[in-house]
């Protein structure tokens, strides 16, 4: 809406280059797209990347170690005696 108001201005003031701006809008557009799908391919490289990297890092170990007589070595609550 803000855009159509800005045209709108700048059709009041200078009608010409009002006009260009609406014919050479879609022109612009199409010259961008390929600069713009390439931007949404390197975004999920990286975000794929990204859950690659976050995925959890450690391979489910017992709940505790135990030494001698029933002691965990790591206080961890899911540990069962």
């Amino acid at each position: 809406m803000l855009g159509f108001l800005v045209w709108l201005f700048l059709l009041f003031l200078c009608w010409p280059l009002a006009l260009l701006a609406l014919v050479l809008y879609p022109v612009f557009l199409l010259l961008l797209l390929p600069f713009r799908l390439i931007g949404i391919g390197v975004e999920a490289v990286f975000e794929l990347l990204r859950a690659i990297v976050m995925l959890p890092a450690r391979v489910p170990v017992k709940a505790c170690s135990r030494i001698g007589a029933g002691k965990c070595v790591v206080e961890n609550p899911v540990c069962v005696h």
